[in-house]
C-alpha cells in the first residue's frame, strides 16, 4: 500500500507560480506512475500531468505543457507539480495518483492509490 499526502495549495493571482507536492509513505515508489489530475467544482476529474518513476519518462494535458513541470526526488519519496503563470482556469483540487505499473495512463479510474487533494484558487 501506498498513502500519498499532497500539500502546496493556495491562492495566488494569475501569472503566479505555485509548487505542489505529493509525498509518499508506506513504501517507496518504484516501478510506479504518479500523476497529477485536477478538479473544478462541477465538472470531471481531469488529467494534468504524469511520470513513470523509474524510466523518468513525463506526459502532460496540452492545456497546462509549457507551463507546468512534473518531476521526482528519489531522496523525498515525493513528486513535484510546478505550475508556472497561472489563470484562473487552473482553479481546482488538485489530486496525487499512483499505481502499481509502469504504464502512465491519463485516466482516473487506471489508478489505485490517490491523496485527499489540495486546493488552487487562482483570482484575475
Amino acid at each position: 500500500q501506498v498513502q500519498l499526502v499532497e500539500s502546496g495549495g493556495g491562492l495566488v493571482q494569475a501569472g503566479d507560480s505555485l509548487r505542489l507536492s505529493c509525498a509518499a509513505s508506506g513504501r517507496p515508489f518504484r516501478s510506479n506512475a504518479v500523476a497529477w489530475f485536477r478538479q473544478a467544482p462541477g465538472k470531471e476529474r481531469d488529467f494534468v500531468a504524469a511520470l513513470s518513476w523509474s524510466g523518468g519518462s513525463t506526459y502532460y494535458a496540452d492545456s497546462v505543457k509549457g507551463r507546468f513541470t512534473i518531476s521526482r526526488d528519489g531522496a523525498k519519496n515525493t513528486v513535484y507539480l510546478q505550475m508556472n503563470s497561472l489563470k484562473p482556469d487552473d482553479t481546482a483540487v488538485y489530486y496525487c495518483a499512483a499505481r502499481d505499473s509502469v504504464q502512465v495512463p491519463n485516466t482516473p479510474r487506471a489508478y489505485a492509490y490517490w491523496g485527499q487533494g489540495t486546493q488552487v484558487t487562482v483570482s484575475s
